[in-house]
């Protein structure tokens, strides 16, 4: 990816130096150039842009058994405003860690979460276009991490029984034990821009929600919206995505091409 951007850098320059010798003539000031900065990472959230990890381990019943496991109050406190089923485990576990940050029961909790995680891996449906897309960019040299809100422990475990252990280099950064950590907060975008050494100005996330674009936003990390459903996708728009794919990109052309957008969308 990076030597296309950098020969549309050398291109610009090369536009904004003509017409600047005139004798006598002040230079002209240097048009703004559309050029992104050059991709050498890419972040990618884990559940919907690396794989579908609950679609036959259903997050709901993981949901409503993580909460069978709490204390009556405990339930109450941590449910829906207007008494609905809760069907997000991780908005169990974000509501226990509010309630009692760093107790032995949030601890618990996020370990019962993380084996439920691990058999969702053995069941999780890959993404389309996700192992095409990131082999290719490990084999043209771009730095790739895991940036999620699911646990390391299950995010390796999908990596290895899909032969993509490799690309990754052992950049996974996932939950740790203190809820209040979850994305929208940037702790695991943080650690992996610190670990792979990659400025965020030269990083990209792919992300699915919400608090994926939160994140990236809080550190200017470009990002790109992958969404299946229309309801997804006008939430990323509405919190400020500039691109919202309903398909990753094959190949590294395509991905540069959406990069470009996201780009060009900030200068307009």
């Amino acid at each position: 990816m990076t030597d296309s951007y950098a020969a549309d850098s050398c291109a610009a320059g090369s536009r904004a130096a003509g017409g600047a010798g005139r004798l006598g003539a002040p230079a002209p000031a240097p048009a703004p150039s559309l050029a992104p900065a050059p991709v050498r990472c890419v972040l990618f959230d884990f559940d919907g842009p690396v794989c579908a990890l609950f679609r036959n381990h259903p997050a709901p019943g993981v949901a409503a058994r993580l909460l069978a496991a709490l204390p009556e109050e405990v339930r109450r406190a941590v449910g829906t405003a207007d008494g609905a089923p809760v069907t997000d485990p991780q908005a169990v576990l974000r509501g226990v860690g509010e309630l009692a940050p760093g107790g032995a029961r949030v601890a618990e909790l996020e370990a019962w979460l993380t084996e439920e995680e691990i058999r969702a891996t053995e069941s999780a449906v890959p993404t389309r276009n996700a192992a095409e897309l990131i082999r290719a960019l490990s084999d043209a040299g771009v730095a790739l991490a895991i940036t999620t809100n699911n646990s390391p422990r299950a995010v390796r475990r999908y990596l290895e029984r899909t032969g993509l252990t490799r690309c990754f280099g052992g950049h996974v950064y996932g939950r740790r034990h203190d809820p209040r950590l979850l994305k929208p907060h940037p702790d695991c975008l943080e650690r992996a821009l610190k670990w792979t050494g990659v400025p965020a100005g030269e990083s990209v996330m792919i992300g699915d929600a919400e608090a994926d674009l939160r994140a990236a936003q809080q550190l200017g990390v470009r990002f790109l919206g992958y969404a299946t459903r229309e309801t997804k996708s006008d939430v990323l728009y509405g919190a400020g995505a500039r691109v919202v794919m309903d398909e990753l990109p094959d190949n590294l052309t395509k991905l540069a091409a959406k990069v470009r957008q996201v780009h060009q969308a900030r200068h307009l």
